[in-house]
């Protein structure tokens, strides 16, 4: 009885040894007694892997978010899409989490989620300081040129009769204009807008979505509108410059949880942010807006006339 556990011992050792060997092979071809599974396959070791986007909930937001969707499918990687969820607030813990994988975020307004007290003001200083302020489960890929930014806007019209260009030129004038925008937007911009450029408002009026349109009837003289907003060019409006950068750099940029991650997908969100534009995203979003196209059409025809799809 000895003599058989002995040779049933060196028999042991023995296998044991050769899977010892065949551990430097790929996955389990090598080791026909290895039970363990490989890596799944949204991890980011590798491979085309799984990926749940996200957006927020307005249509320009839903419309990036097809855009990583479909592009991200032609790569082989199997997504999920959670369309309009609703706030930063909620998008935001949902990546953290990793319920959500990736969202199209604007760099600045992420900032300023987790930095209220950030100055940083162009693409490089808010990418630097959200790389040192994000924590250990998220991260920012490329920035694209694409931005809807903030504005100070006025009509043409406007423009042209009282040579206003820039925010130190309606310093100038300021006083005699009545400024609408978002309720929050006198309390958040006020003060700032004294501090910096010199301007000073007869009137703020909280006139909501309806600021461009307002703007053109000339209910307001200036107002607060996003720069890849369709009515910005329908109504025949003009973004004032701001040469000392107040409205912090809005440029979409992917924002991932890191365990879900892989090369496939970081390489393919780059690729969209290369050739992504403010001037893109400006004629998708009136194909939305005015043609009200489907977001998801949209995306394709953009994909596909940028060879990504």
């Amino acid at each position: 009885m000895r003599r058989k556990y002995g040779i049933a011992g060196v028999l042991i050792s023995a296998m044991l040894a050769l899977a010892a060997c065949g551990g430097g092979g790929t996955g389990n071809a090598g080791n026909p007694l290895d039970t363990t599974s490989a890596a799944p396959s949204g991890s980011a070791s590798g491979g085309g892997g799984k990926a749940v986007v996200g957006s927020f909930d307005f249509d320009e937001s839903v419309l990036l978010g097809s855009i990583y969707a479909q592009a991200l499918e032609a790569k082989g990687v199997q997504v999920e899409e959670k369309p309009r969820i609703g706030s930063r607030e909620a998008v935001y813990d949902q990546v953290k989490s990793g319920g959500l994988t990736i969202v199209p975020e604007y760099n600045g307004n992420l900032l300023a989620f987790v930095d209220q007290q950030n100055t940083a003001a162009t693409t490089d200083e808010v990418n630097a300081a959200l790389k040192e302020k994000l924590p250990a489960e998220l991260e920012v890929l490329d920035s694209s040129p694409a931005e809807d930014k903030d504005s100070l806007s006025i009509a043409k019209d406007t423009q042209t009769k009282q040579s206003l260009n820039t925010m130190e030129d309606l310093a100038k004038v300021s006083k005699t204009m009545t400024v609408g925008g978002p309720p929050e937007f006198k309390k958040r911009w006020e003060a700032r807008f004294k501090e910096v450029y010199g301007i000073e408002f007869k009137e703020w009026k909280p006139t909501g979505p309806t600021t461009a349109d307002a703007i053109k009837d000339g209910s307001i003289q200036v107002g607060n509108v996003f720069t890849t907003d369709p009515k910005m060019t329908a109504n025949n409006l003009v973004p004032l410059q701001d040469p000392k950068n107040i409205f912090p750099a809005q440029n979409v940029t992917p924002l991932l949880n890191k365990a879900g991650a892989t090369d496939t997908i970081r390489t393919t969100l780059n690729s969209i942010s290369a050739k992504l534009t403010t001037e893109s995203l400006l004629e998708m979003m009136q194909k939305i807006s005015v043609n009200k196209d489907e977001p998801a059409t949209v995306a394709k025809e953009w994909l596909t006339s940028n060879g990504l799809a």
